[in-house]
């Protein structure tokens, strides 16, 4: 039987303590943060615009950042702008930590006009009549220098929303609806 002194148990019981708060999820330490800041930066394919910012600092949401990303993730088709749901952007600042990249996010989709998504899948049997483009929680996205099935694979590991998987297309969809995939 072997005897450890209480020096030797403290240290056990500390190093015991760091492993268990390291096997936890990053998020799940990061939420209880209220110090820091959160930037984003986003291309849009179809505009050619591009913006960058910081949209959260010190536990606050920043309205002029994310008034300026609302703007870029617009349903270009008919210039119509709403305000997109603020853990979409929150997801995809989580993403570009799990794929360790602070690349200009590309968009292909943002927020979607009922008539946009209504044209849109007409054409296609891949557009959802219900989508959550049309309440601003849904983007199609690419990051340049990541392959698509590792932006998928990060997306899918954070499970905080839906995610679709379009390779042909080239681009995956994050959504911050229900935890699901196609």
């Amino acid at each position: 039987m072997s005897v450890v002194c209480p020096a030797r148990r403290q240290l056990l019981k500390g190093l015991g303590g760091v492993a268990l708060m390291s096997l936890l999820p990053a998020k799940a330490m990061a939420s209880r943060s209220t110090k820091g800041s959160r930037a984003l930066s986003f291309y849009n394919i179809h505009t050619g615009e591009r913006q960058d910012g910081v949209y959260w600092l010190d536990g606050q949401y920043l309205g002029d950042t994310l008034s300026s990303f609302n703007h870029l993730l617009r349903d270009h088709r008919q210039n119509l702008e709403a305000p997109m749901d603020k853990r979409l952007f929150d997801y995809l600042y989580q993403l570009q930590q799990q794929l360790g990249t602070t690349e200009a996010v590309h968009v292909i989709s943002g927020y979607r006009s009922p008539k946009t998504n209504a044209m849109l899948r007409s054409h296609s049997s891949g557009v959802a009549k219900k989508s959550f483009h049309m309440s601003g929680m849904a983007m199609d996205i690419a990051i340049p220098g990541m392959k698509l099935s590792h932006v998928r694979e990060a997306a899918l590991s954070l499970k905080l929303g839906g995610v679709g998987y379009y390779p042909k297309s080239g681009f995956v969809h994050i959504d911050c609806g229900p935890v699901r995939h196609w």
